[in-house]
Order: structure tokens, then sequence, then C-alpha cells
């Protein structure tokens, strides 16, 4: 058993070292036993950044859309919990991930998403970068008029690559590049919706583009909550009678199940899902599905700050992004099957369901909220679980301690 650490605050010890490891293994408890994880997870700003190298950076993380990234050539700067990143298509159509830094004094490259003519330039002292993160130019680097230095390397101080992959057009990154392979790590989720998605599920769905250009079938929601509690939020049904009466009327919790697997993800299913709208007209469905599954559509977070939704005529993708301790911006994705559902025939079908997702998800902001607020009281110590309704929650929060814990072999810093 791990010792119990000192609780006030010493300032030669960092906001981890002062959360008592007791505290993380009563998460890890049978259900019936187990505390939910402390409040200082959630309300300490200090606890930010060790959550970061501790928890999302060592493992594969969400942090944009490929789809957000319309043309070659196109970059989009992004924050992975205060770390300067930029998604980048190069003119080969592959995505890439960079620290978002000039390799010369560490000025931010890119501050605005577009295109980009001809090379990437540092606004500072215009050494320029192609979109494979290469230095190309070091101008009066030796002084005026000499660019170049025989001592100097430029193939050396190119900009840094971050461990990135992309799956339902999500792009996902790992920070130290310690993880598994993308593959082996993605691999359960794509093993589960096999009878659901098939082989070429995925080739299929498609964003919607307006005339403009403009991406359609996406919306933000700024919420001042923790991370985590967003995702708490999305894994469990136990909350529709209150929460969602419009969704519960015919999707109640008797008619949701649990998902848990890999160590790494968990949600709920429902076996009730409504292909039509209230029209009376349906959207193309996935021809690999299931036929006597067709009314059943899983929500499944993939840990630690990605939340999914599949059903048989569209699917959708939530990124979280953490912007501090106290405030999530989730970023939601709509895709549909097919160029035909894509296309005008299908406009008002495709207006009912985000209209749909932004009721349920807007309901969502005064709970978690709550609970943001709520963890600042002494008068409560991370809560305990339902045994019947609770589980996807409690396994979140048994990842997260597992991981914390684990973290104590070191420092748990992400090396550079």
């Amino acid at each position: 058993m791990l010792s119990v650490v000192r609780q006030f605050k010493d300032p030669t010890m960092n906001a981890f070292d002062r959360i008592p490891l007791t505290s993380l293994e009563n998460a890890m408890l049978p259900i019936e036993d187990a505390s939910g994880l402390p409040n200082p997870l959630y309300n300490d700003p200090d606890m930010f950044a060790e959550e970061r190298d501790r928890l999302l950076g060592k493992t594969w993380s969400g942090v944009g859309f490929a789809g957000d990234l319309p043309q070659l050539g196109y970059v989009k700067p992004v924050s992975f919990m205060g770390l300067p990143l930029v998604i980048m298509r190069d003119h080969d159509d592959v995505i890439r991930v960079f620290h978002n830094v000039c390799s010369h004094r560490g000025m931010e490259l890119i501050s605005e998403e577009g295109p980009v003519q001809g090379n990437i330039r540092c606004p500072y002292h215009s050494w320029t970068y192609d979109l494979s993160g290469q230095l190309k130019g070091t101008p009066h680097l030796g002084g005026v008029g000499i660019h170049k230095l025989d001592s100097f390397v430029c193939e050396k101080h190119g900009m840094k690559e971050v461990s990135s992959a992309v799956w339902f057009d999500i792009v996902f990154v790992n920070i130290d590049g310690k993880a598994d392979p993308f593959e082996q790590f993605i691999a359960p989720v794509v093993d589960r919706w096999q009878p659901f998605l098939g082989d070429s599920g995925y080739g299929r769905m498609r964003r919607e583009i307006a005339t403009d250009g403009k991406v359609e079938g996406a919306f933000t929601l700024n919420v001042a909550c923790n991370w985590k509690l967003a995702v708490e939020n999305y894994c469990e049904s136990y909350h529709l009678p209150w929460i969602h009466p419009n969704l519960n009327a015919y999707s109640r919790i008797q008619d949701h199940y649990h998902i848990m697997f890999a160590n790494e993800f968990s949600g709920q299913g429902s076996t009730v899902y409504n292909l039509t709208d209230t029209a009376g007209t349906r959207l193309p469905v996935f021809p690999e599905w299931q036929q006597n599954r067709k009314k059943e559509a899983e929500y499944i977070t993939v840990f630690p700050n990605v939340l999914l939704g599949i059903q048989a005529d569209h699917t959708f993708s939530i990124v979280l992004e953490p912007v501090a301790n106290n405030q999530t911006v989730e970023h939601l994705r709509l895709m549909y099957v097919g160029d035909e559902a894509v296309g005008p025939t299908y406009k008002g079908c495709r207006d009912a369901t985000l209209t749909a997702w932004k009721e349920v998800f807007g309901e969502d902001v005064a709970v978690v909220e709550g609970m943001q607020r709520g963890r600042a009281s002494p008068g409560f110590g991370g809560g305990k679980f339902s045994p019947v309704l609770d589980n996807p929650t409690h396994y979140f929060h048994q990842w997260a301690a597992k991981r914390l814990i684990a973290s104590t072999q070191n420092n748990g810093s992400i090396k550079p």
C-alpha cells in the first residue's frame, strides 16, 4: 500500500504530490466500495500541467479534426493544455502535427489558420520551414548577407514533430511519443464496431460542406468545467430522466446498456435509436450495419478526451479541449453516410439532426458546471457510485487513478 502524503501546501512539493495517494487507490476499489477522484484533480489550477504530463500527454489525445484543414498546404494552430501545436496538411495530403515554435528563439510560428503560400516564415527573424517541418532558410545567420554557416546544420534544427494519427477524422497526438502504436491503441474500438461499420464504413463518412466552403454540421460549446466532468457525464445514462426529458421520452434508462472494454474505453449504448425524423424522412444508412441492430446506437469515450457516437445513419465526434482546470471547449463534428447524404435532398434531415444534438449537449452544460462548482466544497470527498448505473463513469475514474499512480514511478514530466 502506498503511503499517504501530506495534504497541506508545501512550496517544495508540486500539486500532484499534495494529493493523498490513498484517495487515488480508493477510486480503484470495486464500485460498491470506491470513492470518486479527489477534488484537487478538478479545482486546483496547479494540477492542470501535472495532468497534461501524467495523463493526456502519455497516451493518444484528440487535438482537432483533419476535415478542418480543407486543402493542401493548410495549417491550423491549436493549444494542447498550454502547449502550442500546429496541425499541417502538406502538399502530399499528409496530416502532421508539430510544436508550433521556431527553433531559433522559440517564437510562435503560426498564429492563424489558413493556407500557406510557399514556406512557413517565422515573424521574428524570418527563418523559414517547409510543410514537412524542415528548416529551409536562416537569413543573415552569419551576419548581414551571410545566410549559411558550415557549423550550423539546418537538418538538425527543423520543427519538432509530434507523434500523430488520423482516425474518424480526428487528429490524435501522443506528446511523449512513448504510447503504443495508434493502430494497436484504437483496434478494440474498430473490432467492436465491425458489425456496424464493417471495413469500409469509415470511408463512407462525409461532412456537410456549404456552397461557400464553410463546414456545416459542427458546433462548439464553451463550458465552465473540468474536462473530466464532461467525460463522466457522457459515459452514463443515469441522468436522462431529469436532464434530457425529450430524449428520455423514447430512449429511457432501461433502453440503455453499459460499455466498458480494453481499459481505455467506456460509455453507453441505446437499443431504441429513431432512424426517421419528424417529417418522416430517413437518411441513408451504412450498408454494413447489421439489420437486426438498426436501432442500436453507441456512445463511447476514447480516454482521455474524445467522445464518439455512431448511429446507422450518421456519426459524430467530440474533441474536448481542456483550456484550464475549470474550463473546457467541446468541439463537435457530424458526419453522414455517403455523398448523397450530404446533398440537397437531405438538408432538412441534417438540420434536424444538428438541432437535436445541440439540444442534448446544451442540456448537459448546467449539470457539469454545477458539479465543477460543487468540487470546491470541503463537504464533498469525491463522491460515491451507483453500483448499477455508474459503472462506465467508475471505469473512467479507475483508468485515471491507475495512470496517475503509475506516474509516481517518475516525476511524470514529458521530456522535450
